[in-house]
């Protein structure tokens, strides 16, 4: 059975698997972004384009002292893995995981009683966080390109 698994499994190289996480974080926080940007600044009032700027900062200093760390692992375990993996495995189990708790919390939170511009903050923060730290990802898969 596992080497029927084996020979039908969807492999891909590392540098897909890069790509893929790439796209995945920049996706993701692009989208968080752009609805937060709308949500957050609905009212066009300057406190509240204030507030979505300082929520970009926050996203910053996430994206630079806690998301580089996740992402330097990541491109590491992509690295260390090599080329033939499942397609699939660009994240770890782990990770995969992670995605579903945030998913199902972004969920919650859009879905609870806090006001749209307050969850439209949250989204800013952490879509700007994404997508500034797959710069990271994206870098990488550069490095990985150029060396092949």
């Amino acid at each position: 059975m596992r080497k029927h698994l084996e020979t039908y499994k969807p492999a891909a190289p590392a540098h897909v698997h890069l790509l893929l996480a790439a796209i995945m974080w920049s996706a993701v926080g692009a989208g968080l972004l752009l609805f937060g940007v709308r949500w957050a600044g609905a009212g066009h009032l300057p406190a509240q384009w204030l507030l979505v700027g300082l929520a970009g900062v926050v996203g910053a200093l996430k994206a630079r002292y806690v998301l580089r760390r996740t992402a330097l692992r990541m491109i590491q375990r992509i690295g260390e893995r090599g080329d033939g993996r499942c397609i699939g495995g660009f994240l770890s189990v782990r990770s995969w995981l992670l995605v579903v708790v945030m998913t199902t919390m972004g969920r919650l939170v859009r879905g609870s009683d806090l006001p749209r511009a307050v969850v439209g903050l949250i989204y800013v923060t952490i879509g700007a966080a994404l997508l500034l730290a797959s710069g990271y990802v994206w870098q990488a898969r550069r490095r990985h390109r150029a060396q092949s």
